[in-house]
């Protein structure tokens, strides 16, 4: 069984997180998947992962209050602008899997939207999974990418996956063990754990039999 390194939001232990910088270290270290996070704005999808822009950039104020022109003019550390995921998935293309979490509302449309022009001319759907917290904003990700169901607290995990046909269960590193891993891996999903920074944890992960860790630090990953 393959473990699988995810560069979480890039390699942000390094770069800022969710910046081209971020998801082009994170490729250099030889990660094969990133992680990202998009909400919908005018008519793009922009790539942050907070509601506000506050910790990341520069500005103030909430993403969904903002206009496209104002959160694209800040400073998301180091000169980086905040990418729109088109831009994310020119740079990644061909060199690295992606994973995009939904976090803003009404993102699943304009997302699957986005999704169908890229794999129409580059992209293969199996280098694409879509996850959330948000369940009932996952269900409308298109059923063609594999589907991450997230939870940050215990949950009937198995039942809520196979309500929203997912591929995996994507848990916080706090909830899981060996006997968790089992039962998914029983029903037929994949473990994907969040967010796993030291090499000793990552090892944990691996002896539980996990599938994949979500890391800051992918040059911290077993080789």
């Amino acid at each position: 069984m393959s473990f699988l390194c995810i560069g979480h939001r890039g390699a942000s232990g390094h770069a800022p997180e969710n910046t081209l910088k971020a998801f082009q270290l994170a490729i250099d270290m030889g990660c094969p998947w990133i992680e990202l996070d998009v909400y919908a704005v005018e008519d793009e999808l922009l790539v942050i992962h907070d509601d506000e822009v506050d910790r990341t950039t520069d500005g103030s104020g909430l993403v969904m209050e903002m206009t496209l022109e104002t959160l694209r003019s800040l400073d998301a550390g180091e000169g980086e602008k905040i990418p729109t995921l088109q831009e994310v998935m020119a740079l990644c293309q061909g060199k690295v899997a992606i994973n995009i979490e939904l976090k803003g509302p009404g993102t699943a449309e304009p997302v699957n939207q986005l999704l169908a022009e890229m794999t129409h001319r580059s992209w293969n759907e199996k280098n694409i999974s879509i996850s959330s917290f948000y369940h009932d904003e996952l269900a409308r990700a298109n059923p063609l990418y594999p589907r991450g169901a997230l939870f940050y607290k215990e949950a009937p995990y198995i039942e809520k996956a196979q309500a929203l046909a997912a591929y995996s269960i994507n848990l916080a590193a706090k909830l899981v063990d060996a006997d968790v891993v089992a039962e998914a891996h029983n029903h037929g999903y994949q473990v994907w754990v969040y967010t796993v920074n030291t090499k000793a944890e990552m090892q944990k992960m691996k002896d539980f039999g996990v599938d994949a860790v979500f890391t800051n630090y992918p040059d911290q990953f077993p080789a």
